[in-house]
């Protein structure tokens, strides 16, 4: 227990002191007009009020990610805490803060322009597949997902209500009109509303965890032992692939340019890129706490609480774990009635705001790679028909193989997005070390996952320590090469 308070009071002292030497390493110019005002179009770029976009932005970046990620994280141990608390604050929220912050000053840009200008025109090419890819497969999961527990929740409405066909094409039908409507209109009303219940789920789940769960916390002692029933992989770079959302997460620099094109005052960038950030990884430190907690008190399954943990998920011997099963068990039991509800928020109502800007995003992302202006529904309807086309394919190919990938693919999105903001700061003769740091952890991580994993290269770990070493040393000189040029 003393590791769990520790590490969320650490995280708000991280926003406090850490956000705000970002903050004044990057300098946002209060006089500034931001893109809401210089670009505003009616449809995506509007202002909007401060705490509308500090929920949205929140609820854009989280979802289930961390609730999901945390909860599977936490079985290679109580690594997992570490991870959080110095991933969200060193390499998360800079992450998140610096890239929201280029799109302001560069009118809004999505994630590839940001890249390409940046690391050049390759860089930029390669990124608008990585972010189109991302954003499809996020969106096609996050359909048949919700889709197939909505049908379970309403098998007795009848053979039609009670099917996944029904309900996929429910959610397709709402994903369409987020997509296509301003912003405003439909997420701006609603989003608010599913972010403050996502945390007021996490407070339940904080309560649950302090005063009524009757389990144990794994302390910092046993951080440095992989705890994983299961897992092929070790422990570095296991965790830092299975937690990513709540620590560091590519996906959310694809989403921040959202909320650039909704701020009204370079200012805020703190609160609502790096606040949202560090508020992500305390919901995911929350529920990494809740869940082992859980599952140490759980007499139908026997051995340590990350066997046990694995033993719930799994339901005693499925192949894929569903951390879904967890989420549901954990508020119906510590919450009541009140929890069932909130369990519904956090398996099918979150993903779904998730898969909505996912989509949105795409959109986006090629509508400024194409110089396509998005000002009336028949210019946004011809983006997003093929986009959503290639989306309902994927729906019917098995995701089991795919979702593997997903983790390594946004982590590297990531890596991408830190080396950008690095030669940004370099550029602009500010600090660049806030970010560079974090993006060679982030490309030793990615690069040692995909020479050890089994969907990768499958090579000893010491070797794929070896050659992650090498791709690490040889980005540093080209960096500082570079940079010398350059000064």
């Amino acid at each position: 227990m003393i590791t769990f308070v520790i590490s969320l009071c650490i995280l708000v002292v991280g926003y406090l002191v850490y956000g705000r030497l970002v903050e004044h390493i990057f300098g946002p110019d209060p006089a500034r007009q931001t893109p809401c005002f210089t670009n505003r179009d009616g449809v995506d770029f509007i202002p909007m009020p401060t705490w509308k976009v500090f929920l949205i932005q929140f609820l854009n970046i989280a979802g289930t990610g961390p609730i999901f990620g945390a909860i599977q994280g936490i079985l290679f141990g109580p690594a997992a805490f570490i991870w959080i608390v110095l991933g969200c604050i060193f390499g998360g929220a800079v992450h998140d803060y610096l890239s929201g912050m280029a799109s302001i000053r560069q009118n809004g840009a999505s994630l590839p322009e940001i890249i390409g200008k940046e690391l050049g025109s390759t860089a930029r090419i390669v990124m608008l597949v990585f972010a189109l890819i991302l954003m499809v497969l996020v969106g096609a999961v996050f359909v048949t997902t919700p889709a197939g527990l909505l049908a379970r929740m309403s098998g007795e409405g009848g053979e039609f209500i009670g099917s996944g066909t029904f309900w996929i094409i429910v959610i397709l039908l709402y994903y369409v009109l987020a997509t296509l409507m301003p912003i405003d209109k439909l997420i701006g009303r609603i989003y608010p509303i599913f972010g403050l219940a996502l945390l007021i789920m996490a407070v339940g789940m904080l309560v649950g965890i302090l005063f009524i769960g009757t389990g144990s916390l794994p302390e910092i002692t046993d951080a440095f032992t992989n705890h994983h029933p299961s897992s092929p992989i070790p422990l570095f770079p296991g965790l830092f692939i299975t937690i990513a959302c709540g620590a560091v997460s590519g996906f959310h620099a694809t989403q921040s340019p959202m909320m650039a094109r909704c701020m009204q005052n370079e200012q805020l960038g703190r609160p609502v890129f790096y606040g949202a950030m560090i508020t992500e990884g305390l919901v995911a430190l929350i529920w990494a706490a809740a869940a082992i907690k859980f599952a140490d008190s759980v007499s139908e399954y026997e051995g340590t609480p990350y066997q046990k943990l694995w033993a719930l998920m799994t339901d005693g011997g499925r192949e894929n774990p569903n951390p879904a099963i967890i989420v549901d068990t954990i508020c119906n039991s510590w919450l009541g009635k009140a929890g069932a509800v909130l369990a519904i928020l956090g398996v099918v109502a979150a993903p779904i705001t998730t898969g909505d800007t996912a989509f949105r995003s795409a959109r986006l992302i090629a509508a400024d790679f194409i110089r396509f202006k998005q000002d009336k529904v028949v210019k946004r309807l011809i983006l997003c028909l093929p986009i959503f086309a290639v989306a309902v394919f994927l729906m019917f190919i098995d995701f089991s193989v795919l979702w593997r990938y997903f983790g390594w693919f946004n982590q590297t999105l990531s890596v991408f997005t830190l080396w950008a903001v690095t030669v940004y700061l370099a550029r602009k003769r500010k600090l660049f070390l806030v970010s560079l740091v974090p993006a060679l952890f982030m490309t030793y991580v990615c690069s040692s996952y995909i020479c050890i994993a089994s969907e990768g290269l499958q090579l000893p770990a010491i070797v794929g320590y070896i050659i992650a070493a090498v791709i690490d040393v040889a980005l540093l000189v080209w960096f500082i090469a570079w940079q010398r040029r350059h000064a």
